[in-house]
């Protein structure tokens, strides 16, 4: 078995996404212990070595072991990896902390803000588990599926402690995960949240069938809205023209793999929001983000009209076609303010 300073790896969330990121370590040969909170998930992960519910005939590796106790999973740890939606994010901390020894790195690969708060998981995070914990967060265009099938992929792990980046990044890296480092924990949490809400939108307006060029202005255009938000907290434009920023978009906003994308296609052919949260499935993320991203750009005082329509959709009962009248009744203006 390959050395670590981070073996074991404990995932907490055996949804696709933490799944596929357990098979990925594993591969390394790093001994990864599984947990998911669903205890007949877990029963039937155990028995298949695999996750059939969320990512069907992909086997596990051998040092991929699944756990039924969370205390297990976490005091064994020499590092935890958390993949949970970041509704549930706090309040894992909490239920882990117990069990956490002292001084062991925590990572996830949640993307959003602390519901109601608008609060950064960062954040969050450093509050709960106090500063003897490095952290890092892991983001960038991937979707599950194809991690889990080995198909090429990169991504972006960010933290202050470099020690800790480099060794999560020596421990993921593969000839097809390639992991690039940042210490820019603010660009990669603004880029990796309001995609998910940008997604939606590009998914309403293909869903009302208005085509290609529309799909790229709303994708460009929301990306500036991106950019404004996140250098007025304080983060770097090369974060946001990289992985993290403008990679995840792309893909979140022109593939239908996307959950925010499936529900603002629904949303635009017709459904009700409620109606297509359940044909969708599982957990949109850009629906809480939309609500915390506002508020983030209130206290910043950064217009955010897309985000906006797309928050009124969502939450005010707009209509999708009038949402859409109204960012194009906007006042005409230089592409590039000075």
């Amino acid at each position: 078995m390959t050395s670590s300073v981070l073996t074991p790896t404990t995932v907490i969330g055996a949804g696709a996404w933490g799944s596929a990121l357990a098979i990925a370590i594993a591969r390394n040969g790093h001994e990864v212990l599984l947990w998911g909170r669903d205890a007949e998930h877990v029963a039937a992960m155990q028995q298949g070595h695999s996750n059939e519910r969320y990512l069907p005939k992909v086997s596990f590796p051998v040092s991929l072991e699944v756990v039924k106790s969370l205390e297990q999973a976490v005091s064994q740890a020499k590092h935890v990896l958390i993949s949970v939606p970041s509704a549930a994010f706090a309040d894992m901390l909490y239920l882990m902390k117990p069990f956490l020894p002292s001084g062991v790195p925590v990572s996830w690969a949640t993307k959003g803000f602390t519901p109601e708060t608008g609060r950064f998981l960062y954040d969050t995070a450093a509050d709960i588990l106090g500063d003897e914990h490095p952290l890092a967060i892991i983001s960038g265009p991937s979707f599950a599926m194809e991690v889990a099938k080995d198909l090429p992929t990169a991504i972006t792990v960010a933290s202050k402690d470099t020690g800790f980046f480099q060794d999560l990044a020596k421990a993921m890296h593969r000839p097809t995960l390639r992991i690039y480092t940042t210490t820019d924990i603010q660009g990669v949490q603004v880029g990796g949240a309001v995609k998910n809400i940008l997604a939606i939108g590009a998914g309403i307006s293909d869903g009302l069938g208005y085509g290609a060029n529309a799909r790229a202005a709303l994708i460009t255009r929301g990306m500036s809205e991106t950019l404004r938000l996140a250098l007025s907290l304080g983060a770097e434009t090369e974060t946001m023209i990289g992985l993290s920023g403008i990679g995840d978009l792309i893909l979140t906003c022109t593939d239908d793999q996307s959950r925010n994308r499936q529900l603002g296609l629904a949303i635009g052919r017709g459904m009700t929001v409620e109606q297509a949260v359940i044909e969708v499935g599982k957990t949109v993320e850009g629906v809480h983000a939309a609500r915390e991203v506002l508020i983030r750009a209130k206290q910043a005082g950064i217009e955010m009209p897309i985000v906006e329509q797309v928050y009124k959709v969502l939450f005010e009962n707009a209509v999708p076609r009038q949402a859409v009248q109204a960012l194009l009744c906007r006042e005409q203006k230089a592409e590039i303010e000075h």
